[in-house]
């Protein structure tokens, strides 16, 4: 049987606004495995002990019918150091645990993906680099950036921004910078012109 070699582990992240999501959608549609640190706290906010701990630290101000609602967290932790610190002790070795699954799991699908990517808006700034063969930065205008975040509603985000590294650190930092100031299929191209790299 042929040995192959280890599918590539990609760390994929961008500032708010920035068009993460569209390009981790492009990664899967071009064969890539995707996963979203985002859909993943979304989960564990989920997972009963979790939540027991969040609402033990905050109250029940931050839920809504019975669930943890992220916004009041975000508001919360992004306002506060300490909050924020004791929100991440909590929740990004849940995270990290999961990446390493995923990745497990990455190296025996079927059928074999061109690359493994998770991506993670936090990544360089949590120090995960590390852990990945490559990363890559999405970048885009920042004005546009700006809007697109504020108009979703992202809640504290300017303390967000604060939060994050900027484009041009992430940048400098990735192995890979795409540039999101155009089409979804251009988007796409570059992302495609990636992964041959990649595979190469």
């Amino acid at each position: 049987m042929l040995d192959l070699p280890p599918v590539p582990f990609v760390g994929l992240t961008g500032g708010m606004g920035s068009g993460k999501s569209t390009a981790l959608e492009a990664l899967e549609r071009l064969g890539a495995l995707t996963l979203s640190t985002d859909a993943v706290v979304h989960q564990l906010y989920e997972q009963p002990d979790v939540a027991a701990q969040v609402i033990d630290r905050w109250g029940a101000d931050v839920t809504s019918d019975g669930n943890i609602d992220r916004a009041a967290v975000a508001r919360i932790a992004f306002a506060d150091p300490e909050e924020r610190s004791w929100l991440e002790s909590l929740i990004w070795p849940l995270v990290g645990a999961e990446v390493i699954r995923f990745r497990d799991r990455a190296q025996s699908h079927e059928p074999r993906p061109r690359a493994a990517v998770v991506e993670t808006p936090l990544l360089f700034e949590a120090g995960m680099e590390q852990i990945y063969d490559a990363t890559i930065a999405v970048i885009t205008d920042e004005e546009l950036r700006r809007q697109r975040a504020e108009s979703r509603g992202h809640a504290a985000a300017d303390e967000r921004h604060a939060r994050q590294l900027t484009q041009s650190e992430k940048a400098e930092r990735a192995t890979f910078v795409v540039i999101n100031d155009a089409t979804t299929a251009d988007l796409e191209a570059e992302l495609a012109l990636i992964l041959e790299q990649l595979s190469a």
